[in-house]
């Protein structure tokens, strides 16, 4: 009888709530956790055996939904409590709830490289990738496997939430799929596909076009963005979008003299990338990488959008070019002294190596439903034909999903590239 009563009080008795979400970005100055809870009140994080409260980064909100490409209205509900805390780099140990976080090493050397990992929900494309089917869209089991590697340091390029439309009943494949620009979409999109990598090691997280104001911008400020978050930075009106859609780039030192510059190019996507106060900021963002990766040392630059991919111009095969929306109206300085520019945008993995340009790696194909063939797949496509010439090497794969892990040998830095299941794709040398 008493057990009987027992488990009619576990039955009656409200459910526990869900553990936070945690884990450790790098950003200016030093490195940040992040805390997304819905507990009443910022959490307490041990960080080198001393008890530090977090502060309130963004409260619970309703806010107003605005006008964005997917044609969606009506607010956005924001449930969850996020919570931060400032780290220099110089800290050894932090916990929360006797959970170890993942702090960046002094010299990392293990740089896992993932990005365009949301499920591609889109009305106005009519496009209704399969969430609920692992094979068609497994950032979550990329997640887990690519945690088994044990980086040091994840670069996330870009692009976490592609859920922007309700699955239409006749879609069997993403039937019930949460979705919107609130918490419920990048809860399922991110932050639970990515839990196991997000306990394994701190992040670079690199803002992505769906992360622009007009689409999924709110929720990149308040749960991603490593920068403060100040009134008019929020993405919740269009009068800010200036300000919104663009943050200042920054160094992450990856220790051994190696550096990773991090550039925000989102306002290229906005559809003023005539405006003399974008192209004069951006402008401004390549002199100040020029700047630093003069300095010496290895750099490598981070953008959601790639430099120089090589495509078929046109989709036509009797050509290539480099470059393409929305960098074909932005006159790019050149870079000096950069060794590879790590990027994403394109739903493929390209390897392309260049004789006037830094090395170019696309990783857009860890989720999103993969691009048709649109660039060149190797050096003997390129026979012949008239643009190929400054290319020195060239990889692409295209319609199959994976990440990268970059390792520092000494002086010399190589890239195995994996597919979803774990199968090595290629080795290259960076």
């Amino acid at each position: 009888m008493l057990s009987l009563i027992l488990a009619a009080a576990a039955a009656l008795a409200p459910a526990p709530a869900p553990a936070p979400a945690a884990w450790v970005e790098l950003a200016p100055g030093g490195s940040v956790v992040r805390v997304v809870t819905t507990d009443a009140s910022c959490p307490v994080i041990t960080v080198d055996g001393r008890a530090r409260r977090t502060v309130l980064r963004a409260a619970p909100a309703s806010v107003p939904e605005r006008a964005n490409k997917a044609g969606v209205a009506g607010p956005l509900v924001f449930d969850t409590r996020v919570c931060e805390l400032a780290l220099s780099r110089r800290v050894r140990s932090a916990s929360l709830a006797g959970v170890t976080l993942a702090l960046p090493r002094p010299r990392i050397d293990r740089v896992l490289l993932i990005g365009d990992t949301g499920c591609r929900l889109k009305g106005s494309e009519d496009f209704w990738q399969a969430c609920n089917d692992p094979e068609q869209w497994p950032f979550a089991v990329i997640a887990v496997r690519a945690a088994r590697l044990h980086p040091d340091l994840v670069l996330h390029v870009g692009d976490y939430l592609y859920r922007e439309n309700a699955c239409p009943a006749a879609q069997a494949g993403c039937t019930g799929s949460a979705w919107g620009y609130g918490d419920a979409g990048w809860k399922a999109d991110f932050l639970d596909p990515a839990a196991p990598l997000l306990r394994a090691a701190p992040w670079i997280m690199v803002r992505g076009n769906h992360e622009e104001c007009a689409r999924a911008g709110q929720g990149w400020w308040r749960l991603l963005d490593p920068h403060p978050l100040r009134p008019g930075s929020d993405c919740n009106q269009a009068g800010d979008d200036p300000v919104g859609n663009h943050a200042a780039p920054y160094a992450v030192a990856l220790g051994g003299g190696a550096q990773i510059l991090v550039s925000d190019l989102v306002t290229l996507s906005s559809g003023k990338r005539d405006d003399p106060a974008v192209t004069g900021a951006l402008t401004g963002d390549v002199a100040w990488i020029n700047r630093k990766a003069a300095r010496g040392g290895t750099s490598f630059v981070t953008a959601h959008f790639p430099f120089n991919p090589v495509l078929w111009n046109g989709k036509a095969q009797s050509e290539v070019s480099f470059g393409g929306k929305p960098l074909a109206s932005f006159s790019v300085p050149p870079l000096a002294h950069v060794r590879a520019m790590l990027a994403g945008h394109i739903h493929l993995f390209q390897y392309a190596r260049f004789a006037d340009r830094p090395t170019q790696i696309i990783t857009g194909f860890s989720g999103t439903s993969e691009d048709s063939p649109i660039a060149p797949a190797d050096m003997a496509a390129l026979a012949g034909k008239p643009g190929a010439e400054p290319i020195r090497a060239l990889t692409t794969i295209t319609g199959r999903f994976g990440y990268a892990l970059l390792q520092r040998h000494g002086a010399a830095w190589r890239m195995t590239v994996y597919a979803a299941d774990g199968s090595v794709m290629g080795r290259f040398a960076v």
